[in-house]
């Protein structure tokens, strides 16, 4: 059975019109030793036709095509059919950053972390940079790094396949974030590829359009994991750091 060092996994539903930047991204590589598994939920407006006649795509692609429960219940499904030694979770309209991204991850899972991670580059419809990412991986990264926010991009968060859990699926908008501290609990050591994106991140995604909710869901995570008067502690030193963010927002 066929063991690639990467599973790289793209959920889909009803994303015709965004799938291609992820899908040239992906077949683009110059580091070939990985399997890609697009997780669709039925779509109905040819997405999954797109997926299959896109150039460069050959046997490394599986395509998996049926209702689910949401994006997070398709992330484990995939996880489950993953044959890879890490995972990657790069969602529709995502991308990665440059063609040789998979092979600075190779290079970094040489002495065998539990996460693999880097800095993630905003992008806008038209593909456009947009900027950096307002929260920056930080050199050094652990499981306290998160009572900070979730200071990696969860596309940028490489995960070594064994110590990966499900997703929570009580969090509709955040089990990402509640995964990524668990994984990271689990993970005996972890590596910085450095300051160079890894990700090209589409700022429409499905948190952008729910950021309160998924806002309230993180600060319950933090609750759960880091203890609740400490939370809210923090969250009062959160403020000067929310209300730069929502400055530069409106300046766009």
């Amino acid at each position: 059975m066929n063991h690639p060092l990467f599973t790289i996994i793209t959920v889909t539903w009803n994303a015709r019109d965004v799938i291609g930047p992820t899908l040239r991204s992906v077949w683009e590589q110059t580091f070939a030793d990985f399997e890609h598994l697009v997780m669709d939920g039925a779509s109905t407006d040819g997405t999954t036709d797109a997926v299959l006649s896109h150039p460069g795509c050959d046997e490394r692609l599986t395509l998996v095509s049926e209702p689910d429960k949401g994006l997070y219940d398709a992330m484990n499904k995939a996880i489950d059919l993953a044959s890879g030694r890490y995972l990657i979770f790069l969602n529709a309209g995502d991308a990665f950053a440059s063609a040789d991204t998979l092979q600075r991850l190779a290079d970094a899972a040489q002495g065998d972390p539990g996460v693999i991670y880097g800095q993630t580059q905003l992008v806008d419809a038209d593909r456009r940079v947009v900027g950096m990412r307002h929260l920056t991986a930080p050199e050094h990264l652990d499981a306290n790094s998160f009572k900070r926010g979730m200071l990696v991009c969860h596309q940028a968060f490489v995960a070594r396949h064994d110590l990966v859990p499900h997703y929570n699926l009580s969090y509709r908008y955040s089990a990402d974030y509640d995964w990524c501290i668990r994984v990271l609990k689990a993970s005996p050591a972890n590596a910085y590829v450095g300051p160079k994106p890894v990700i090209s991140f589409l700022t429409d995604g499905l948190t952008d359009k729910h950021h309160r909710a998924s806002l309230m869901e993180r600060y319950r995570i933090m609750c759960r994991h880091y203890g609740t008067l400490p939370t809210i502690v923090r969250h009062i030193s959160f403020i000067p750091r929310f209300v730069v963010t929502e400055v530069k927002k409106r300046l766009r």
